[in-house]
């Protein structure tokens, strides 16, 4: 059985209402692919710790909490090992809840929570939260990585994926890769309805239809402009705001690149992009700052160093 630090998993609901704030509720969200928990670098778990506590997050959606195999490529990459969400939760002092199941939305993540975790979503993907009384959803996504289209799109080889020439096929190979995994998350989406607020947290390995824009190509920071599905369908379908791109509506002035870390923007055998996002949705709900944590400016908003991931982690506050 899964264990939660600090409580053990509770059973029951929140009943409607109860103990409802009269006051909006404010709170800071962060998503962050760890890398193994820094394990795939050599990188210890401190590292992690110290990037998470220079946000101090309330929620935190954690990806790569297991290291990667080896070999590890393209198309078969297993994570193997423990899980460092227990060893980082009781660090910080926070709940957290492993996501152990396999499915095509999931890759050895976690939810770690300042606030009590009531119960999992049926396929793992989510939690609900008990934020004094609120009833709040927490889902963490990873998404298959491959085929990847950017690199498709660009020539750049990354695994048997053939490249591609045009917007439409990207989009087409997009839903083919994500398609099933986004179809999984909306069922269990189903399970925050009428919640005072919902976040998605995730290393969606595609980018944003707000950031392959037209104005970005010109700005020439992407190749031609797509309408990514994933994105398209976290707005349309899902009702959620891209917290991010909400604070920083135009990506030619602030593209706010996490992938990746371990390559400089002008490597062609390389493309960086916005593929870690927070989502979120709720009554009212403002966007009071976000940003993106990392290694150095001007890439990152707050930087922390050393750093131990070959992402960047992206922030929100928000008032619902």
């Amino acid at each position: 059985m899964r264990t939660l630090l600090m409580a053990s998993l509770v059973a029951a609901a929140l009943l409607p209402g109860a103990g409802r704030a009269a006051e909006p509720t404010e709170l800071t969200v962060m998503s962050f692919n760890i890398w193994g928990g820094g394990a795939n670098a050599g990188k210890p778990v401190d590292e992690t710790v110290a990037a998470i506590r220079a946000v101090g997050p309330d929620i935190i959606g954690v990806l790569e909490t297991r290291p990667e195999p080896d070999p590890c490529d393209a198309d078969n990459c297993v994570p193997t090992g423990p899980s460092v969400a227990r060893e980082i939760a009781g660090r910080l002092g926070y709940y957290y809840y492993d996501q152990d199941k396999r499915n095509p939305a999931l890759w050895a993540g976690a939810i770690l929570s300042r606030y009590p975790i009531v119960k999992a979503t049926e396929n793992d993907l989510g939690v609900q939260l008990d934020v004094k009384g609120r009833k709040v959803f927490a889902y963490s996504l990873h998404l298959p990585d491959f085929p990847y289209q950017p690199y498709q799109l660009l020539g750049i080889e990354y695994g048997p994926a053939p490249f591609l020439k045009t917007a439409d096929e990207a989009v087409a190979a997009a839903k083919a890769a994500r398609g099933a995994g986004v179809d999984l998350f909306l069922h269990d989406l189903k399970e925050a309805d009428g919640a005072d607020a919902v976040f998605v947290f995730g290393d969606f390995n595609e980018p944003s239809h707000l950031d392959w824009t037209e104005a970005a190509v010109k700005a020439g920071r992407q190749p031609l402009a797509v309408a990514w599905p994933t994105s398209r369908r976290m707005a349309e379908e899902g009702g959620f705001l891209d917290l991010f791109r909400v604070a920083w509506p135009d990506p030619a002035q602030k593209p706010g690149m996490t992938w990746t870390t371990t390559t400089e923007p002008t490597d062609p055998a390389d493309h960086h992009d916005r593929i870690d996002f927070t989502y979120g949705r709720g009554a009212g709900m403002t966007v009071l700052k976000a940003g993106i944590v990392g290694e150095k400016a001007p890439e990152a908003d707050i930087v922390v160093t050393p750093w131990p991931s070959d992402h960047r982690a992206t922030m929100a506050t928000v008032r619902f």
